[in-house]
């Protein structure tokens, strides 16, 4: 990845490109090496798109930034918080190890705590390794489990729509309405969908009104819940919490 600093320090040593990125290697062992990456979270983390692969991140500036007692820069190189968050977010689940053979400021272990994770940090000068010590303890952990637990769409319960039928959370009849309100299709008992033309699953029904190949027919289709179109995916979300 590249890190692109939105407010980068300007170069004064001499007439060149200021200093304005930093790479980061993503990497594993070997090419059957098994990693963590939370797809869902990065996207989530992105306005629900894909994150990209450069990364518009400030440098570390204002309240975060550690200084001495004479008020200079305690380190030259503190990473922004922010860049961490991502970076551990994307790559670990709560409980893991997270290392960091260059501790420096302790950043990149002050986040880890915060999110749950164990941390090694090895730093060869002790005046930082002083510094990091202090600030990492002076980190609380999030309370609330819920809040950094992390969960991808594979791993979660299968919940078939005809389950929805079964638990009365749709009764037979039920009218669904596509998001864009332009189609319409009936529940029928056993979990499928009709039109005046074509009888299937959500997904079968939603690409065929739409003649498209393929449909995710849980964020198609839509019940109304007093006087608002709501994805039936609410629904089976509510059957996963229960599941869970």
């Amino acid at each position: 990845m590249v890190w692109r600093k939105s407010n980068p320090m300007p170069n004064f040593r001499g007439r060149r490109f200021t200093n304005a990125h930093e790479t980061m290697i993503w990497a594993a062992k070997d090419k059957d090496a098994r990693y963590t990456f939370n797809y869902e979270s990065m996207k989530a983390l992105n306005d629900d798109l894909q994150m990209r692969s450069d990364w518009l991140i400030p440098i570390c500036n204002g309240a975060e930034r550690l200084r001495d007692e004479e008020g200079q820069k305690a380190h030259s190189t503190q990473k922004p918080e922010a860049l961490l968050h991502r970076t551990i977010l994307a790559a670990t689940k709560p409980g893991e190890i997270v290392l960091d053979p260059f501790l420096g400021s302790g950043t990149t272990a002050a986040v880890a705590k915060r999110l749950g994770r164990r941390y090694i940090g090895l730093e060869r000068e002790e005046r930082y390794a002083k510094l990091a010590r202090k600030r990492i303890a002076q980190v609380s952990p999030v309370a609330d489990l819920d809040a950094i637990s992390i969960v991808a769409k594979r791993d979660e319960p299968r919940v078939p729509f005809g389950s929805l039928v079964e638990r009365g959370l749709l009764e037979p009849g039920t009218v669904l309405v596509s998001h864009n309100k332009r189609w319409q299709a009936k529940v029928r008992a056993d979990g499928s969908l009709i039109t005046a033309d074509f009888k299937g699953s959500i997904h079968q029904v939603g690409a065929h009104v739409q003649g498209a190949p393929a449909c995710n027919g849980w964020q198609f289709w839509c019940y109304n819940v007093e006087g608002k179109l709501v994805p039936i995916d609410m629904l089976r979300q509510k059957v996963r919490a229960e599941l869970n």
